[in-house]
């Protein structure tokens, strides 16, 4: 009776749950031998000893659970007590804000790019009785020339605040007027700012020397041109395609998308000029001084426009109108006699200038691959007279057209191969004497892109074009006409 009451007693200290029925069990077992009055045989011992054990172990497993258990219910009671306080978890802690970026200085906003081109030219070929071979474009064409340094450009730009840009552009291969043995001194070609109405950049002034609007081909950087110089009928409209005035531009921003494009893909634009554009300038050509009280006047329409198969083109129309002040060099006329000054220049007397006024037409069809481009243009200016004695006001007209194809490799850069043709008859006004240029040329080149920073330009040329230099000699006839073949190449290296 007291080993039933001991073994009952530890059972029930340490049963749970469903365990009882074990318990009783087994209770119920030993107190039924206890009344037979037997006592318990070694059998029925050592038979309630392993149920024990087995009970023991079963008791131990469930108390695992139940701890397991009570940890959750623990963890919800304590939850649905902040609920009920009306206390709630504390927020997962916010990540911190980025320091504000310090706002850049403006220098630290400017860009610096540029250009070199390096030269060299050779004539294969002039017709009897030809005046010796000349070039409007580049003073290294002709007898005893080697190679030269025909661009060497540093750009510095940028939008120093939302309203204001810059760009400065000094060219360190220039040459000064009268010293033919003298070249490569820096001069400035571009040194303007834009003060732009908004932010949107739809509305904005030129202050300072810049290119005038005029000409497609002149706004084209030297760098993206396929032939080695411009086209004589349009370029004689202004002396280094440049000058020193005020001029307003409007580019709705889906144009400065285009402008922007067309030169990021590589397709040889001219940039952003505005679809509409209006100023005045002194007129007299960039880095020359002006010689008389009169402005230029000048307006341009250019729309841009892209087809529904991507193709990308360009239609525009131009026109100036101003004064301008030939300067002169003493000439033998038609090589027949003593040298002298022209009348109707500035050395002569004629301070106020001559009418000078023009209106061009252009053209473009992006090479995607193949590529169209021509401008025309026709006006009134100063030019020498056919006695080559005085400078008057005279009829000009001419233009030119090319076509082009765009070659893209995956291992050899790009190629364009492009033929140019030109025509002109009209003043040289920029010129000494303002001679009566006449062209006639065929052009054939090719470029090849060999990466990004590199590329070379070979050129067949056939002309028949006036030799602008001015003879200072008696009986020396001036301004003849050069009939010959050139061949000519270009290296080219952006940074």
């Amino acid at each position: 009776m007291i080993l039933t009451l001991a073994i009952t007693s530890m059972l029930v200290s340490r049963s749970h749950c469903g365990w009882a029925v074990e318990v009783d069990s087994i209770t119920a077992a030993i107190e039924a031998s206890a009344s037979e009055g037997a006592e318990p045989t070694t059998e029925s011992m050592e038979l309630l000893m392993r149920r024990l054990n087995e009970a023991e172990q079963r008791l131990q497993a469930l108390e695992w659970d139940r701890s397991q258990v009570f940890s959750n219910d623990h963890e919800k009671m304590l939850d649905s007590d902040k609920e009920s306080t009306g206390t709630k978890p504390s927020p997962p802690e916010p990540p911190k804000k980025p320091e504000k970026e310090k706002e850049k200085s403006w220098y630290d906003k400017i860009k610096l790019r540029g250009y070199t081109q390096i030269r060299i030219n050779e004539v294969l070929d002039t017709e009897e009785g030809s005046a010796p071979a000349s070039y409007l474009g580049d003073s290294s064409v002709g007898d005893n020339q080697g190679f030269i340094i025909r661009r060497a450009r540093l750009v510095l730009s940028g939008d120093v605040s939302d309203y204001a840009s810059i760009y400065l552009q000094p060219d360190f291969a220039s040459n000064v007027p009268g010293l033919s043995d003298s070249n490569q001194f820096v001069q400035i070609r571009d040194w303007y700012a834009d003060l732009h109405f908004d932010k949107t950049k739809v509305n904005r002034i030129r202050v300072g020397q810049s290119k005038i609007p005029f000409g497609w081909e002149n706004l084209q950087s030297s760098g993206n041109r396929l032939p080695l110089d411009r086209a004589d009928p349009t370029n004689t409209a202004a002396k280094n395609e440049r000058d020193l005035g005020v001029f307003y531009y409007w580019t709705p921003e889906y144009a400065q998308d285009f402008y922007k494009d067309v030169i990021n893909e590589g397709l040889k634009g001219s940039g952003n000029y505005g679809v509409f554009g209006l100023g005045f300038y002194n007129g007299q050509g960039g880095s020359f001084r002006e010689q008389n009280d009169n402005l230029h006047f000048i307006t341009r329409y250019n729309q841009p426009l892209t087809l529904a198969n991507g193709q990308r083109m360009e239609l525009g129309i131009q026109g100036y109108t101003g004064r301008y002040t030939v300067l002169s060099s003493a000439i033998s006329p038609l090589g027949v006699g003593a040298t002298a000054r022209p009348q109707g220049t500035l050395e002569t007397g004629d301070v106020s200038g001559i009418r000078d006024q023009r209106v061009a037409g252009t053209f473009v069809y992006y090479p995607q691959p193949l590529g169209f481009q021509s401008e025309w243009n026709f006006g009134r200016g100063p030019s020498l007279n056919d006695e080559q004695t005085e400078v008057i006001v005279r009829d000009l007209h001419g233009g030119y057209a090319m076509t082009m194809y765009r070659i893209q490799t995956c291992n050899y850069g790009e190629f364009f191969p492009f033929y140019r043709y030109q025509y002109y008859e009209g003043g040289a006004k920029a010129e000494r004497n303002a001679p009566y240029l006449k062209v006639d040329e065929h052009e054939l080149g090719l470029e090849w892109q060999l990466n990004k920073y590199m590329e070379l330009v070979t050129m067949y040329t056939l002309t028949d074009r006036t030799n602008l230099r001015a003879i200072n000699s008696t009986n020396q006839l001036s301004y003849g006409q050069f009939e010959g073949e050139l061949l000519r190449f270009q290296f080219q290296f952006n940074y």
